[in-house]
Protein backbone atom coordinates (compact mmCIF):
# COMPACT_ATOMS: atom_id res chain seq x y z
CA UNK A 1 0.00 0.00 0.00
CA UNK A 2 2.73 2.25 0.89
CA UNK A 3 6.20 3.43 0.01
CA UNK A 4 7.93 3.04 3.23
CA UNK A 5 11.46 4.22 3.62
CA UNK A 6 13.80 3.46 6.51
CA UNK A 7 14.29 5.62 9.50
CA UNK A 8 16.74 8.63 10.79
CA UNK A 9 19.29 8.85 7.88
CA UNK A 10 22.25 11.32 8.44
CA UNK A 11 25.32 12.33 6.20
CA UNK A 12 27.61 14.99 7.45
CA UNK A 13 30.77 15.27 5.37
CA UNK A 14 33.00 18.24 5.59
CA UNK A 15 34.23 20.23 2.55
CA UNK A 16 38.18 20.72 3.17
CA UNK A 17 38.55 24.30 3.94
CA UNK A 18 42.78 24.67 4.68
CA UNK A 19 43.59 26.23 0.68
CA UNK A 20 40.12 27.78 0.43
CA UNK A 21 40.82 30.75 3.12
CA UNK A 22 42.22 34.38 1.04
CA UNK A 23 45.44 35.53 2.88
CA UNK A 24 45.74 39.36 3.09
CA UNK A 25 48.37 41.69 1.24
CA UNK A 26 52.03 41.42 3.61
CA UNK A 27 51.70 43.22 6.78
CA UNK A 28 53.96 46.20 6.53
CA UNK A 29 53.50 49.61 8.92
CA UNK A 30 50.97 51.37 7.24
CA UNK A 31 48.53 48.33 6.64
CA UNK A 32 46.72 47.59 9.33
CA UNK A 33 45.60 44.05 10.24
CA UNK A 34 42.50 42.57 8.84
CA UNK A 35 39.71 42.02 11.45
CA UNK A 36 39.29 38.95 13.14
CA UNK A 37 36.13 38.36 11.01
CA UNK A 38 37.99 38.50 7.92
CA UNK A 39 40.90 36.83 8.87
CA UNK A 40 39.07 33.75 6.69
CA UNK A 41 36.30 33.49 4.07
CA UNK A 42 34.25 30.54 3.97
CA UNK A 43 33.65 29.47 0.31
CA UNK A 44 29.98 28.50 0.62
CA UNK A 45 27.21 30.25 1.83
CA UNK A 46 25.21 28.89 4.35
CA UNK A 47 20.89 28.89 4.13
CA UNK A 48 18.81 29.30 6.68
CA UNK A 49 16.50 25.91 6.29
CA UNK A 50 12.64 26.41 5.67
CA UNK A 51 11.57 24.98 2.72
CA UNK A 52 11.94 21.42 4.52
CA UNK A 53 10.11 22.49 7.38
CA UNK A 54 7.19 22.95 5.05
CA UNK A 55 7.42 20.07 3.50
CA UNK A 56 7.09 18.29 6.47
CA UNK A 57 3.85 20.21 7.77
CA UNK A 58 2.41 19.49 4.33
CA UNK A 59 2.33 16.29 4.55
CA UNK A 60 1.27 15.89 7.99
CA UNK A 61 -1.76 18.09 7.29
CA UNK A 62 -2.16 16.21 4.23
CA UNK A 63 -2.51 13.15 6.74
CA UNK A 64 -4.63 14.82 8.79
CA UNK A 65 -6.95 15.48 6.03
CA UNK A 66 -7.07 12.45 4.70
CA UNK A 67 -8.41 10.58 8.07
CA UNK A 68 -10.66 13.29 8.21
CA UNK A 69 -12.19 12.36 4.84
CA UNK A 70 -11.65 8.35 5.60
CA UNK A 71 -14.39 8.54 8.54
CA UNK A 72 -13.84 4.76 9.97
CA UNK A 73 -16.74 5.10 12.16
CA UNK A 74 -19.41 5.81 8.77
CA UNK A 75 -17.65 4.00 6.21
CA UNK A 76 -16.30 0.91 8.15
CA UNK A 77 -18.37 -2.33 8.42
CA UNK A 78 -15.85 -3.46 10.95
CA UNK A 79 -14.48 -2.01 14.06
CA UNK A 80 -12.42 0.89 14.22
CA UNK A 81 -8.96 1.52 15.61
CA UNK A 82 -8.72 3.68 18.27
CA UNK A 83 -12.81 4.73 18.18
CA UNK A 84 -12.07 7.80 20.75
CA UNK A 85 -10.37 9.43 17.98
CA UNK A 86 -14.03 9.98 16.58
CA UNK A 87 -13.77 10.50 12.64
CA UNK A 88 -10.03 10.38 12.91
CA UNK A 89 -10.00 6.86 13.79
CA UNK A 90 -8.03 3.89 11.96
CA UNK A 91 -9.35 1.30 9.83
CA UNK A 92 -9.26 -1.86 11.05
CA UNK A 93 -5.41 -3.46 11.53
CA UNK A 94 -6.50 -6.02 9.20
CA UNK A 95 -7.30 -3.65 6.26
CA UNK A 96 -4.10 -1.26 7.21
CA UNK A 97 -2.02 -2.41 9.55
CA UNK A 98 0.20 1.23 9.31
CA UNK A 99 -2.65 2.43 11.43
CA UNK A 100 -4.45 4.84 8.43
CA UNK A 101 -7.50 5.30 6.27
CA UNK A 102 -9.00 2.73 3.48
CA UNK A 103 -7.56 2.30 0.44
CA UNK A 104 -10.78 4.18 -1.09
CA UNK A 105 -9.86 6.97 0.60
CA UNK A 106 -6.34 7.10 -0.69
CA UNK A 107 -7.53 6.62 -4.40
CA UNK A 108 -10.15 9.82 -3.32
CA UNK A 109 -7.22 11.79 -2.28
CA UNK A 110 -5.14 11.37 -5.35
CA UNK A 111 -3.11 8.22 -4.97
CA UNK A 112 -1.12 6.29 -7.70
CA UNK A 113 -3.78 4.20 -9.75
CA UNK A 114 -2.33 3.36 -13.20
CA UNK A 115 -6.03 2.84 -14.62
CA UNK A 116 -6.99 6.34 -13.50
CA UNK A 117 -3.68 7.71 -14.89
CA UNK A 118 -3.75 5.86 -18.17
CA UNK A 119 -7.52 5.35 -19.13
CA UNK A 120 -8.95 8.74 -17.37
CA UNK A 121 -5.73 10.30 -17.92
CA UNK A 122 -5.14 11.81 -14.54
CA UNK A 123 -1.66 12.54 -14.72
CA UNK A 124 -1.72 14.70 -11.81
CA UNK A 125 -1.34 11.61 -9.49
CA UNK A 126 1.99 10.89 -10.64
CA UNK A 127 2.35 14.42 -8.17
CA UNK A 128 -0.28 14.21 -5.38
CA UNK A 129 0.75 10.66 -4.25
CA UNK A 130 3.93 11.99 -2.25
CA UNK A 131 1.91 13.71 -0.46
CA UNK A 132 -0.11 11.54 0.90
CA UNK A 133 0.63 8.59 3.33
CA UNK A 134 -0.66 4.93 4.18
CA UNK A 135 -0.90 5.40 7.81
CA UNK A 136 0.84 6.86 11.45
CA UNK A 137 4.24 4.40 10.87
CA UNK A 138 4.83 5.59 7.67
CA UNK A 139 4.48 9.11 7.79
CA UNK A 140 6.50 9.26 10.85
CA UNK A 141 9.46 7.25 8.90
CA UNK A 142 9.26 9.02 6.35
CA UNK A 143 8.91 12.60 8.03
CA UNK A 144 11.94 11.65 10.05
CA UNK A 145 13.98 10.62 7.72
CA UNK A 146 13.27 14.32 5.42
CA UNK A 147 13.87 15.67 8.59
CA UNK A 148 17.55 14.70 9.20
CA UNK A 149 18.52 14.59 4.98
CA UNK A 150 16.67 17.39 4.15
CA UNK A 151 17.75 20.12 5.97
CA UNK A 152 21.34 19.46 5.69
CA UNK A 153 20.88 19.79 2.31
CA UNK A 154 18.82 22.34 2.28
CA UNK A 155 21.47 24.38 5.09
CA UNK A 156 23.78 23.64 1.70
CA UNK A 157 22.19 23.98 -1.30
CA UNK A 158 19.14 26.61 -0.91
CA UNK A 159 15.55 25.89 -1.40
CA UNK A 160 15.37 26.17 -4.69
CA UNK A 161 17.53 23.50 -6.08
CA UNK A 162 16.46 21.24 -2.88
CA UNK A 163 12.85 21.72 -3.57
CA UNK A 164 13.01 21.13 -7.15
CA UNK A 165 15.24 17.81 -6.48
CA UNK A 166 12.98 16.36 -4.13
CA UNK A 167 9.63 17.13 -6.40
CA UNK A 168 11.66 15.39 -9.61
CA UNK A 169 13.05 13.07 -7.65
CA UNK A 170 9.50 12.22 -6.68
CA UNK A 171 8.08 12.29 -9.97
CA UNK A 172 10.50 10.10 -10.83
CA UNK A 173 9.72 7.35 -8.71
CA UNK A 174 6.01 7.60 -9.04
CA UNK A 175 6.61 6.79 -12.99
CA UNK A 176 8.93 3.56 -13.06
CA UNK A 177 6.47 2.79 -10.26
CA UNK A 178 3.77 3.01 -12.45
CA UNK A 179 5.23 1.69 -15.08
CA UNK A 180 5.80 -1.72 -12.84
CA UNK A 181 2.90 -1.52 -10.62
CA UNK A 182 -0.16 -1.95 -12.29
CA UNK A 183 -2.34 -3.58 -9.92
CA UNK A 184 -2.27 -1.87 -6.79
CA UNK A 185 -2.30 1.91 -5.63
CA UNK A 186 0.88 3.76 -4.26
CA UNK A 187 1.38 6.96 -2.35
CA UNK A 188 3.99 7.73 0.29
CA UNK A 189 7.07 10.47 0.15
CA UNK A 190 9.87 7.98 -0.10
CA UNK A 191 10.71 7.87 -3.63
CA UNK A 192 11.45 11.89 -3.17
CA UNK A 193 13.34 10.85 -0.21
CA UNK A 194 15.50 8.48 -2.07
CA UNK A 195 16.15 11.30 -4.92
CA UNK A 196 17.98 13.06 -1.91
CA UNK A 197 20.04 10.22 -1.23
CA UNK A 198 20.77 10.03 -4.94
CA UNK A 199 21.34 13.81 -5.29
CA UNK A 200 23.88 13.75 -2.25
CA UNK A 201 25.66 10.80 -4.54
CA UNK A 202 26.05 13.19 -7.59
CA UNK A 203 27.27 15.58 -5.09
CA UNK A 204 29.72 14.11 -3.35
CA UNK A 205 31.19 12.52 -7.05
CA UNK A 206 31.11 16.09 -9.03
CA UNK A 207 32.28 18.02 -5.67
CA UNK A 208 35.18 15.77 -5.21
CA UNK A 209 37.80 18.27 -5.21
CA UNK A 210 35.91 20.15 -2.19
CA UNK A 211 35.99 17.55 0.05
CA UNK A 212 38.27 15.60 2.84
CA UNK A 213 37.58 11.86 4.14
CA UNK A 214 36.14 11.31 0.05
CA UNK A 215 36.31 7.63 0.17
CA UNK A 216 35.30 6.92 4.30
CA UNK A 217 32.14 9.26 2.82
CA UNK A 218 31.56 7.74 -0.47
CA UNK A 219 31.08 4.13 1.01
CA UNK A 220 28.93 5.12 3.92
CA UNK A 221 26.60 6.80 1.50
CA UNK A 222 26.80 3.35 -0.86
CA UNK A 223 26.01 1.47 2.36
CA UNK A 224 23.14 3.32 3.53
CA UNK A 225 21.56 3.27 0.48
CA UNK A 226 21.76 -0.17 -0.48
CA UNK A 227 20.20 -1.23 3.00
CA UNK A 228 17.27 0.78 2.22
CA UNK A 229 17.04 -0.80 -1.28
CA UNK A 230 17.28 -3.92 0.21
CA UNK A 231 14.42 -3.53 2.56
CA UNK A 232 12.57 -2.89 -0.46
CA UNK A 233 12.60 -5.85 -1.38
CA UNK A 234 9.99 -6.88 1.50
CA UNK A 235 6.40 -7.60 0.02
CA UNK A 236 3.76 -4.51 0.17
CA UNK A 237 6.48 -1.95 -0.11
CA UNK A 238 7.27 -0.07 -3.70
CA UNK A 239 10.88 -0.58 -4.37
CA UNK A 240 10.36 1.05 -7.78
CA UNK A 241 9.36 4.14 -6.52
CA UNK A 242 12.35 3.77 -4.31
CA UNK A 243 14.95 3.04 -6.80
CA UNK A 244 13.17 5.51 -9.82
CA UNK A 245 13.48 8.50 -7.15
CA UNK A 246 16.96 7.24 -6.86
CA UNK A 247 18.26 7.25 -10.05
CA UNK A 248 16.38 10.93 -10.93
CA UNK A 249 17.65 12.44 -8.05
CA UNK A 250 21.48 11.01 -9.14
CA UNK A 251 20.85 12.84 -12.26
CA UNK A 252 19.58 15.91 -10.42
CA UNK A 253 22.61 16.21 -8.30
CA UNK A 254 24.60 16.40 -11.31
CA UNK A 255 22.85 19.07 -12.34
CA UNK A 256 21.22 21.12 -9.18
CA UNK A 257 24.27 20.73 -6.77
CA UNK A 258 27.09 21.30 -8.83
CA UNK A 259 29.51 23.52 -6.77
CA UNK A 260 32.44 25.74 -7.46
CA UNK A 261 35.76 23.53 -7.88
CA UNK A 262 38.02 24.03 -4.82
CA UNK A 263 40.30 26.82 -4.62
CA UNK A 264 37.89 29.11 -6.84
CA UNK A 265 36.53 32.43 -5.36
CA UNK A 266 34.07 34.68 -7.03
CA UNK A 267 35.32 38.46 -7.00
CA UNK A 268 32.52 39.52 -5.85
CA UNK A 269 33.22 37.75 -2.28
CA UNK A 270 36.94 39.55 -2.54
CA UNK A 271 36.88 41.50 0.91
CA UNK A 272 38.72 45.25 -0.81
CA UNK A 273 42.76 44.85 0.00
CA UNK A 274 43.01 41.10 -0.63
CA UNK A 275 44.88 39.09 -2.70
CA UNK A 276 43.81 35.66 -3.93
CA UNK A 277 46.66 34.95 -6.52
CA UNK A 278 45.91 32.63 -9.55
CA UNK A 279 42.44 32.73 -10.62
CA UNK A 280 40.81 29.33 -11.17
CA UNK A 281 37.80 28.83 -13.63
CA UNK A 282 35.00 28.20 -11.42
CA UNK A 283 33.99 24.80 -12.51
CA UNK A 284 36.26 21.59 -13.96
CA UNK A 285 35.86 20.37 -17.27
CA UNK A 286 34.19 16.71 -16.05
CA UNK A 287 31.84 19.16 -14.01
CA UNK A 288 30.06 20.27 -17.14
CA UNK A 289 30.31 16.93 -18.71
CA UNK A 290 28.95 15.39 -15.96
CA UNK A 291 26.07 18.34 -15.76
CA UNK A 292 25.30 17.75 -19.77
CA UNK A 293 25.03 14.31 -19.77
CA UNK A 294 22.78 14.09 -16.58
CA UNK A 295 20.49 16.30 -18.34
CA UNK A 296 20.20 14.55 -21.40
CA UNK A 297 19.33 11.19 -19.28
CA UNK A 298 16.88 13.10 -17.33
CA UNK A 299 14.58 14.67 -20.73
CA UNK A 300 15.33 11.32 -22.28
CA UNK A 301 14.09 8.98 -19.55
CA UNK A 302 11.43 11.46 -18.55
CA UNK A 303 9.96 11.66 -21.63
CA UNK A 304 10.09 7.72 -22.70
CA UNK A 305 8.72 6.91 -19.62
CA UNK A 306 5.79 9.29 -19.88
CA UNK A 307 5.23 8.06 -23.34
CA UNK A 308 5.22 4.51 -22.28
CA UNK A 309 3.20 5.14 -19.71
CA UNK A 310 0.39 7.14 -21.43
CA UNK A 311 -0.17 4.31 -23.95
CA UNK A 312 -0.75 1.79 -21.84
CA UNK A 313 2.75 -0.38 -21.54
CA UNK A 314 3.69 -2.45 -19.17
CA UNK A 315 7.13 -2.85 -18.57
CA UNK A 316 7.15 -6.44 -16.73
CA UNK A 317 6.41 -7.18 -20.14
CA UNK A 318 9.97 -6.07 -21.68
CA UNK A 319 11.84 -7.07 -18.14
CA UNK A 320 10.61 -10.60 -17.09
CA UNK A 321 13.11 -10.12 -13.63
CA UNK A 322 12.38 -6.82 -12.84
CA UNK A 323 9.58 -7.66 -10.71
CA UNK A 324 12.19 -8.86 -8.08
CA UNK A 325 13.37 -5.65 -7.69
CA UNK A 326 10.34 -4.61 -5.21
CA UNK A 327 9.62 -8.00 -3.95
CA UNK A 328 12.18 -11.37 -3.27
CA UNK A 329 9.87 -14.49 -2.62
CA UNK A 330 10.23 -16.71 0.11
CA UNK A 331 9.10 -19.03 2.30
CA UNK A 332 7.32 -16.90 4.54
CA UNK A 333 5.60 -14.90 1.35
CA UNK A 334 4.42 -14.38 -1.82
CA UNK A 335 5.09 -11.85 -4.36
CA UNK A 336 2.78 -13.13 -6.57
CA UNK A 337 0.33 -9.70 -7.37
CA UNK A 338 -2.64 -9.60 -9.86
CA UNK A 339 -5.60 -7.14 -10.03
CA UNK A 340 -8.95 -8.18 -7.72
CA UNK A 341 -11.53 -9.61 -9.29
CA UNK A 342 -15.04 -10.00 -7.00
CA UNK A 343 -18.64 -11.49 -7.48
CA UNK A 344 -20.93 -9.41 -6.11
CA UNK A 345 -24.08 -10.58 -4.10
CA UNK A 346 -26.18 -7.80 -2.54
CA UNK A 347 -29.47 -8.96 -0.42
CA UNK A 348 -30.98 -7.85 2.78
CA UNK A 349 -28.65 -9.54 4.89
CA UNK A 350 -25.47 -7.87 3.47
CA UNK A 351 -23.34 -7.67 0.49
CA UNK A 352 -21.19 -10.93 -0.46
CA UNK A 353 -17.75 -11.61 -2.32
CA UNK A 354 -16.15 -13.98 -3.55
CA UNK A 355 -12.73 -13.50 -5.38
CA UNK A 356 -12.50 -15.18 -9.09
CA UNK A 357 -9.21 -16.30 -8.68
CA UNK A 358 -9.09 -18.64 -5.67
CA UNK A 359 -12.65 -18.66 -4.39
CA UNK A 360 -12.63 -17.16 -0.79
CA UNK A 361 -15.56 -15.60 0.33
CA UNK A 362 -16.65 -13.34 2.66
CA UNK A 363 -20.29 -11.58 3.80
CA UNK A 364 -19.48 -7.64 4.63
CA UNK A 365 -22.82 -6.10 6.64
CA UNK A 366 -24.14 -3.70 4.11
CA UNK A 367 -27.33 -3.15 3.34
CA UNK A 368 -26.32 -1.31 0.46
CA UNK A 369 -22.33 -0.35 -1.06
CA UNK A 370 -21.61 1.87 -4.08
CA UNK A 371 -19.51 0.60 -6.62
CA UNK A 372 -16.23 2.39 -4.98
CA UNK A 373 -16.68 0.66 -1.75
CA UNK A 374 -17.39 -3.03 -3.61
CA UNK A 375 -13.81 -2.52 -5.44
CA UNK A 376 -11.77 -1.31 -1.99
CA UNK A 377 -13.72 -4.71 -0.03
CA UNK A 378 -12.75 -7.00 -3.28
CA UNK A 379 -9.10 -5.41 -2.88
CA UNK A 380 -9.10 -6.25 0.51
CA UNK A 381 -10.33 -9.57 0.38
CA UNK A 382 -8.44 -10.76 -2.89
CA UNK A 383 -5.29 -9.41 -2.56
Amino acid sequence: MGRETSADIEIKVSPSRGENIIHPPEANPTFPPPPPEQAELRPFRQWTPWLVPVFIVANVVMFAVTMYVNNCPKNSPRPCVAPFLGRFAFNPLKENPLFGPSSSTLEKMGALDVTKVVKEHQGWRLITCIWLHAGVIHILANMLSLLFIGVQLEQEFGFVRIGLLYVLSGFGGSLLSALFIRSNISVGASGALFGLLGGMLSELITNWTVYENKFAALWTLILIVAINLALGLLPHVDNFAHIGGFISGFFLGFVFLIRPQFGWVGQENVPPGYHIGSVKSKHKIYQYILWILAAIFLIVGFTVGLIMLFRGVNANDHCSWCHYLSCAPTSRWSCKSSASYCLPAQDKNGLNLTCQGDGRNQTFFFPSASETRIEELCRQLCS
